[in-house]
């Protein structure tokens, strides 16, 4: 059993070393925007993602991880780096940021090869908000998490009383989903934030600002086309 497990784990050190290069390392701050805008667009085309519209019209924040890879045998992990944005509900509603952040975390089970998943973050309130202003906190631990209503129905895991300070959405291989990410650990990618801001500057910071990156408004106009796509007044 204890070198079945060893050779998981070396196997999922392989196939994650494969992958890290194209996918998560090599991404600098331009590339990370982009593919977010490009998930939300794709996004903003399902029928279904009418209450990811819905959530994003009353949120603080939203975080977009436009590729999390996940690979392993038995013994499993994945990994992805995205942008979080926060809204200023209460006067202008204009949105701050970004602040760059990478998504980790372990898993158990039958799980063999690489699979690559987009994700959105609808983050609801100022507790779920205060989550993503340390260095790093975990889903389902410090903050509660729950998969995004799809459609008219509710899938196993979500909320459907939409108490959670988190709803989660995913998109692999062209399906779109609520998706579960409880023990999942978000942390700041300070390195990222450097190079976009240009130099070493707080969280706290980083949310208080507008940027003018032309890239950055793309960003918006594309999480603005999503809350279009919520036809109802309320939840």
């Amino acid at each position: 059993m204890r070198k079945g497990l060893v050779f998981g784990l070396l196997l999922c050190i392989l196939i994650w070393g494969a992958g890290t290069p194209v996918t998560t390392a090599a991404k600098n701050p331009n590339e990370i925007v982009e593919g977010v805008i490009e998930v939300l667009q794709k996004m903003a085309e399902e029928d279904d993602a009418e209450n990811l519209g819905r959530l994003l019209k009353k949120a603080e924040g939203v975080a977009v991880f436009p590729s999390v890879i996940k690979a392993g045998l038995v013994l499993g992990g994945r990994h992805g780096r995205g942008v979080l944005l926060k809204r200023d509900r209460a006067v202008t509603g204009a949105w701050f940021g970004p602040h760059f952040v990478t998504i980790s975390g372990a898993s158990w089970g039958l799980q063999a090869g690489v699979q690559s998943t987009a994700l959105v973050m609808v983050i609801m309130n100022e507790r779920g908000m205060k989550g993503f202003t340390g260095d790093k906190f975990t889903l389902g631990g410090d903050v509660s998490v729950a998969a995004g209503p799809v459609g008219r129905q509710t899938g196993v895991g979500t909320d459907g009383s939409f108490t959670a300070e988190i709803f989660t959405y995913s998109m692999s291989k062209g399906v779109f989903a609520g998706l579960s990410l409880e023990g999942s650990v978000i942390s700041s990618d300070n390195e990222r934030n450097e190079e976009f801001w240009g130099g070493e500057v707080s969280i706290e910071s980083i949310l208080k600002r507008k940027s003018g990156d032309p890239q950055v408004q793309s960003l918006i106009e594309a999480i603005n086309d999503l809350v279009v796509k919520d036809k109802a007044t309320s939840l």
